[in-house]
């Protein structure tokens, strides 16, 4: 079948072979380099994603780059030649947020922005409740703090409407927090930010100046509170038995378990030390080790099966003072240990080692397993997100109390996310399961045959499963929701986890040869279409590869002989591939891979000529190489310790910041682009040093209205300056006919007058809005559209609209247009030892195929002048 015609714009551009694709979970994909070097990374891997390739090597083993962190807009642009050229793969602790973060405009939420505002609140009245607090922005510190009023929303939230969710005892649990005190709460909040599953010192909580008695608030969290007796009925998952065992409450529970009861190993207490009190007890058990590593292991085997040798008797006295509520058990546990250590017996140099190291750091406490993953499972609800940093509980707060205008939406905060409580356990379940499948594929080391044979069983597992939520939610689809009403809600399915699942699945079904079954799901995954639409393209190019070199030796020939079988299922893979052409949801960047086998296959099949398709049009221009010649200064080399000069001071190193003179602008030091856009100005060109920004600004323009049309369940706050799905792949299949509007209206020259309308109605208000930096002169993107061909602007949007959060990233440094010519171009600015990034490889690959055009601007030191 031939592929029906479209116009070029709609057809298509694109683009790269090993690209990334939105991720649609927290649990998204990390890639290899093509370099020599490994760069660390805290994502997964989907290894199959890219398996496109034509040979059989190319198809085990590779991996896709994805960017997890949304790249926000900012007038302050890093050089492009700096470090963070391929971070924005790396995702660092502080960059990790959740949908509602990315979702609220940025604000100030340093510890400093923190208490300069409880500051001025300071003096307000005092008798307001939360929800008076919250509403009329008042906290007295002492009584309140915006840590716990933020938690406290949170929770109050979720109970307000979706309070089905927890059980008799679990609802005991929150009416026990409820009566606990302000600093027992506070405590609690800070350790909930803080590694929860590790051991804090009390006399080491530097909280004082919020929590006046802090013995007190540790006695709080430790007291033991009684629940009313429910029945448990037990629920199994795919891939999960049992829930674990720290998940589950009984009768009893704390708030937080002391170092008195639950430490009781050496290997435990250990963790506790710091190197230097380390050394101290290492010095007395005559052990010695170059670093904690090797202390601890010299001191845990020689403690091991030393009993019985009388070591003094440490009594829990000795310590800090002991937690009250422990007192009466731990009395009569004192009272039978010194009879057994009386006469030596039952002792070994373990238990002395772990009663000298908690005389050593004092009491100690952690938060209680069974409340903490409660409270987590309260977040999630919250959030919609297994991922929260402590950004995340006061971002909320801050942006409510910011002075700023956010557009106007109709706000629906989504009351059916987990249709049941047993919903909610199952997807927590698999992301559970889905995390262990990760850690054995990705952070695990090298994958050997057991680990897959464990991936695969999960899988077995899984498969039943999902096939069965996935007619369920096929008919929520048909029956219950309206058009798109279900795509963000359908992230929270356990079947969005179990596709994943499935789609790791079938990446060990080709490590394992079986590519009979690999084919067969691939089959299945691109029937649904509900669950991961930015991976179609993925599937496609995979299912083609299998159909084209393996298919033909798996299925019966019937009747056909060997050469005719292979020519039989080259068809089928030309199918394939047109089929992925012309599927909506298989986005831009897999076409060029796609067009690139048809080609292949009609080739091999000798079509005739005018039977095989002609992709001219798309066909890839090399970026324009241009060299720019400046005057490099280089700080002096700095002299050693040894009087040498160091090596790594004798050039620029790669990656590394470089500074140059600006001769056209008065002589001053400036940045490598900053220098060669001065050589454009001079041939004609205007420009900024944008980095993404002025796509992202005429992105944020051409589709305000877009952006804020009303999709149930993705504006839940009233402030918010985008819907909550743009970052992820529900965004544009959920307006599939609005934005393919909109880009009809681009491509047909209407970009200018959608830019005025919105610039009337919201420049005066600078509202709040996802991408848009109102400093940008308007005259200017005026310009900028008026010389952009509509069909290549309306290629641009469709890449940020299908992956924002992808493509906000690796965009050319600096943005250029001739008013003269009326012509754009894009140039990606590199100096010595600078190289391009896989994002950057792509947004050419995206911009050449839309037929702009694009420069590699090679900064060249015709001088270089040394300063100290």
């Amino acid at each position: 079948m031939a592929l029906q015609a479209r116009s070029h714009a709609s057809h298509n551009q694109m683009l790269g072979h090993r690209v990334r694709h939105p991720p649609s979970t927290n649990y998204d994909d990390d890639f290899e380099t093509p370099t020599g070097k490994r760069l660390k990374r805290l994502d997964s891997t989907d290894s199959s994603l890219s398996r496109g390739g034509d040979s059989d090597l190319e198809d085990e083993g590779r991996t896709t780059p994805i960017q997890r962190t949304p790249v926000r807009p900012s007038r302050e642009v890093p050089d492009s030649e700096a470090d963070s050229d391929d971070d924005d793969n790396i995702v660092q602790d502080g960059d990790r947020k959740t949908e509602l973060e990315s979702a609220l405009p940025p604000v100030k939420t340093d510890k400093e922005a923190i208490a300069e505002y409880e500051a001025t609140r300071a003096a307000e009245a005092e008798s307001l409740d939360l929800h008076g607090r919250l509403g009329q922005r008042k906290w007295l510190p002492g009584k309140s703090s915006i840590y716990v009023d933020a938690f406290n929303l949170a929770l109050e939230t979720v109970l307000e409407d979706e309070s089905h969710l927890f059980d008799e005892a679990e609802m005991a649990v929150f009416e026990q927090w409820r009566d606990m005190s302000y600093e027992g709460q506070y405590l609690y909040v800070r350790l909930f930010l803080r590694k929860t599953a590790a051991w804090h010192r009390t006399n080491r909580l530097k909280y004082y100046g919020d929590i006046a008695d802090l013995p007190a608030a540790v006695k709080d969290l430790l007291e033991p509170r009684t629940l009313p007796a429910v029945k448990h009925s037990t629920q199994t998952n795919p891939g999960e038995a049992e829930p674990p065992k720290e998940t589950v409450l009984h009768d009893t529970f704390t708030f937080a378990d002391g170092s008195g009861r639950h430490i009781d190993t050496l290997e435990e207490a250990s963790s506790l030390l710091k190197l230097d009190e380390l050394k101290a007890v290492a010095k007395e058990a005559k052990v010695q080790g170059k670093n904690k590593g090797e202390l601890l292991k010299a001191l845990r085997k020689t403690s091991q099966g030393q009993g019985g040798l009388g070591w003094a008797v440490l009594k829990r006295s000795d310590t800090e003072e002991p937690e009250q509520s422990e007192k009466g058990t731990l009395a009569d546990e004192e009272s039978s240990e010194e009879k057994e250590n009386l006469d030596g017996t039952n002792v070994n140099r373990d238990t002395h080692f772990v009663r000298k190291i908690l005389a050593s750091t004092g009491p100690c406490i952690r938060l209680s397993a069974p409340t903490l993953k409660l409270f987590e499972r309260v977040h999630l609800v919250f959030y919609r997100s297994t991922e929260w940093t402590e950004k995340s509980l006061t971002t909320i707060i801050l942006a409510r109390i910011a002075r700023r205008n956010f557009p106007e939406y109709i706000v629906s905060r989504s009351t059916n996310i987990f249709s049941s409580r047993s919903d909610l356990l199952e997807f927590e379940a698999s992301i559970r399961t889905q995390f262990n499948i990760d850690f054995i594929l990705e952070f695990n080391g090298t994958v050997r045959k057991d680990g897959l044979q464990k991936v695969k069983n999960v899988f077995e597992e899984v498969y039943p499963r999902w096939q069965v939520i996935l007619k369920e939610e096929q008919r929520k689809e048909d029956r219950i929701y309206e058009s798109g009403e279900g795509a963000y809600l359908r992230r929270f399915s356990p079947a969005w986890v179990y596709t994943r699942i499935v789609h790791k699945g079938t990446y060990v079904l080709g490590r394992f040869k079986e590519h009979e079954r690999e084919h067969q799901m691939l089959t299945e995954l691109l029937i649904q279409r509900l669950f991961h639409a930015a991976r179609r393209g993925a599937w496609y190019q995979r299912k083609a590869l299998l159909e084209e070199h393996y298919m033909w030796a798996l299925k019966p020939d019937e009747g056909r002989s060997e050469d005719a079988q292979k020519k039989h299922w080259k068809k089928i893979a030309l199918q394939t591939c047109e089929d992925g052409l012309q599927d909506r949801e298989c986005h831009l960047i897999y076409h060029y891979d796609l067009q690139k086998r048809v080609m292949k296959l009609e080739k091999a099949l000798k079509m005739v000529k005018r039977e095989q398709h002609d992709f001219g049009h798309v066909r890839l221009g090399k970026p324009v190489e241009r060299f720019v010649e400046g005057i490099r200064i280089e700080k002096e080399r700095t002299p050693s310790r040894n009087g040498t000069r160091r090596d790594s001071d004798a050039g620029p190193r790669r990656g590394g910041k470089t500074i140059w003179v600006d001769e056209r602008e008065g002589g001053g030091e400036c940045s490598v682009e900053a220098m060669c856009l001065s050589w454009y100005r001079d041939q004609g060109w205007k420009g900024y040093h944008s980095e993404g920004g002025i796509v992202r600004t005429l992105f944020g323009y051409l589709f305000y209205d877009v952006l804020f049309t009303y999709i149930p369940n993705v504006f839940q706050t009233p402030y918010q300056a985008c819907p909550l799905d743009l970052h992820t792949d529900a965004f544009y299949p959920s307006r599939a006919s609005e934005i393919n509007h909109r880009l009809v209206e681009i491509g047909n020259g209407d970009a200018s007058r959608l830019l005025q309308e919105v610039y009337d109605r919201e420049h005066e208000k600078q509202t709040c809005v996802v991408g848009i930096d109102w400093s940008y002169d308007f005259d200017d993107l005026l310009d900028i559209v008026k010389c952009f061909q509509g069909e290549a602007l309306a290629t641009i949007c469709k890449v940020m609209a299908q992956e924002y959060q992808q493509r906000g990233g690796g965009i050319p440094d600096l943005f250029l247009w001739h008013p003269d010519n009326g012509e754009v171009m894009f140039s990606e600015v590199k100096s010595e030892n600078d190289r391009l990034s896989d994002t950057q490889r792509l947004w050419i690959h995206v911009l050449t195929g839309a037929g702009i055009k694009v420069e590699l601007c090679n900064a060249v030191a015709k001088e270089v002048r040394t300063q100290r």
